[in-house]
């Protein structure tokens, strides 16, 4: 199973970041988590500095804008 974590204090590019990846996990067929990280702490830790933040297994994919969900399947298939 994959963790998705989506990284920012709950804004609307958030929240449609969080959607995406929903999206995209059942686009590619694969069990996955879907994690809402709003702890700055935890955020710094992944060295980004702009939200929101998409981190798939532990490796930041995307951080700044919000993903479409097909590039995010395309993350969760490989």
């Amino acid at each position: 199973m994959k963790t998705i974590e989506v990284l920012g204090p709950g804004c609307n590019n958030c929240q449609r970041l969080e959607k995406n990846a929903r999206e995209a996990v059942a686009m590619a067929g694969v069990e996955a988590e879907v994690v809402k990280v709003t702890d700055y702490g935890k955020i710094r830790g992944y060295g980004i500095m702009s939200t929101p933040g998409l981190v798939i297994d532990g490796k930041v994919v995307s951080y700044g804008r919000v993903p479409s969900a097909g590039d995010i399947a395309v993350w969760l298939s490989e």
